[in-house]
C-alpha cells in the first residue's frame, strides 16, 4: 500500500460555532467569520490561540467550539495574515481548497477576557469602516 503524498505531523484546529462531529467535512463555500461572501477556502491553524480567536469571533448564536482538523489535500500559508500582519507565519495558519475531517473537538479550552475579545472585534469594526477588512481568497 502506498504512503498518502500528504503527511502532517502536527495537529490542526479550526475554531467556529458550527456543531459539527468526527468524520464530518468542512468544506469551502461558506461566509467567513469577516465577510459574507462564500469563501474558496477552508482555514484552519496550528496554533490553538488562533482557534480560540476564530471560535470567539464566529458568527451566529451557537457556542464557541474548537475541533481538531485533517487536512484532505495540500495546504498553504494563509496570506491574510502571513503577508499581511505576521511575517513568518508565526500563528501557524492556512488554508485549503480541500475539505477538513473532524478529527474531534476541543473540550476545556480558555479564551480571551471579554476587554480582548471586545479590542479585536471594535479594531476588525474600524478596518471595515475604513474599507480595509478584506480577505484574499
Amino acid at each position: 500500500m502506498a504512503a498518502s503524498a500528504t503527511t502532517f505531523v502536527q495537529s490542526f484546529f479550526h475554531g467556529t460555532r458550527a456543531d459539527l462531529k468526527p468524520g464530518d467535512l468542512i468544506v469551502v463555500g461558506y461566509r467567513s467569520n469577516f465577510i459574507t461572501d462564500p469563501l474558496s477556502w477552508v482555514y484552519f491553524s496550528g496554533t490553538l490561540d488562533a482557534a480560540i480567536w476564530g471560535a470567539e469571533l464566529a458568527a451566529g448564536g451557537g457556542r464557541q467550539r474548537i475541533y481538531v482538523v485533517e487536512p484532505t489535500g495540500p495546504i498553504m500559508d494563509d496570506p491574510n495574515l502571513t503577508d499581511k500582519k505576521f511575517p513568518g507565519n508565526p500563528t501557524l495558519s492556512y488554508r485549503s481548497r480541500d475539505p477538513l475531517r473532524i478529527i474531534g473537538e476541543l473540550t476545556g479550552w480558555q479564551g480571551h477576557s471579554p476587554e480582548q475579545i471586545q479590542q479585536m472585534k471594535d479594531g476588525l469594526a474600524r478596518l471595515t469602516a475604513e474599507g480595509a477588512n478584506t480577505i484574499i481568497d
